[in-house]
This record gives structure tokens, C-alpha cells and sequence, in this order.
């Protein structure tokens, strides 16, 4: 497999709605297993849309795609190490292999928070000033938790 073939792909797609003033210099490529690529690239500035990161949209064009929300058989090609919320979007896809060209340093570096977000989730959420997260109601929230398992729901 070229990867840098791939990754020049995810940095075309990053250059071109960077350039116009759509998003970061992120992009994201995936390929699944018969060859199809799904090109995507950071849209958060465009669509007011704080998720719109190149990795989301990429997975979320070959989900939509594929029909399924199980990309097992996929590999992402993305231009910098994925953020928590797209490191984790990776894993609720299945995708089993990402090649990444920038670190978070990098990306902090000029001015992203990517692993500010890291330590942040280390620290155990330690700043509120940041973010406060409280418990409420779980006994409630159990009962639904509850009767989704009870119905066998699919689990994803």
C-alpha cells in the first residue's frame, strides 16, 4: 500500500477547504477494503459545527456509504494524530489501523487544543473552569439503560 499516496490525498483535501476559510489544516482519507476512498476535510468554521473535524466527516461519508456504522475492514489516513473525539470515533467504527502525519504537539504548537484536551481527560477533569461534570439522576437513567438490555439492543 502507497500510504503516502493516501496522505497526499488527505492534505489536498485540507489545503483546498483551508485555503477558503472552512477549516483547519486537517484532512481525512478512508479506504476500504475493495479500494474506495471517502476524502473529507475539516468543515467546523463552515458549518458551525464544532464535530465537523476531517476524520468525523471522512467516516461519516464512508458509513453513509457503506450503510453500516462498521468500518472494520477500513484503514483513515488523516494529517494529524486524531483528537479524543476522533480518536474515539476510530474505535466506535472499528477502524483497526490510522496513519496520522502531525502530532498533537504539532497542532498545538499553532494554537489547537488537541492535547490540551488529552491532559485535560488525565488530570480526571480537574480545571472547571474548562468544564464541570456532575452526576445526576443515575438511579433514572439506569431504568433505561436497563430496558435497552433487556430488549437485546444492538450494541455498537
Amino acid at each position: 500500500m502507497d500510504t503516502k499516496s493516501f496522505m497526499v490525498r488527505a492534505i489536498q483535501a485540507a489545503r483546498s477547504t483551508m485555503q477558503s476559510g472552512m477549516g483547519g489544516p486537517f484532512g481525512a482519507v478512508v479506504i476500504d477494503e475493495s479500494g474506495k476512498l471517502f476524502e473529507a476535510s475539516n468543515t467546523v468554521l463552515a458549518s458551525n459545527d464544532p464535530t465537523a473535524h476531517a476524520e468525523i466527516n471522512a467516516i461519516r461519508k464512508a458509513c453513509a456509504s457503506k450503510k453500516t456504522h462498521d468500518l472494520h475492514s477500513c484503514i483513515l489516513f488523516t494529517t494529524c494524530y486524531p483528537c479524543p473525539m476522533c480518536l474515539s470515533a476510530c474505535i466506535w467504527a472499528n477502524i483497526k489501523k490510522v496513519y496520522y502525519g502531525c502530532t498533537a504537539e504539532d497542532a498545538e504548537e499553532i494554537g489547537f487544543r488537541d492535547d490540551y484536551i488529552y491532559r485535560f481527560i488525565q488530570q480526571g477533569c480537574q480545571d472547571h473552569s474548562v468544564l464541570e461534570l456532575h452526576d445526576s439522576n443515575r438511579l433514572l437513567c439506569l431504568e433505561l439503560f436497563k430496558e435497552y438490555a433487556s430488549n437485546k439492543g444492538t450494541l455498537y
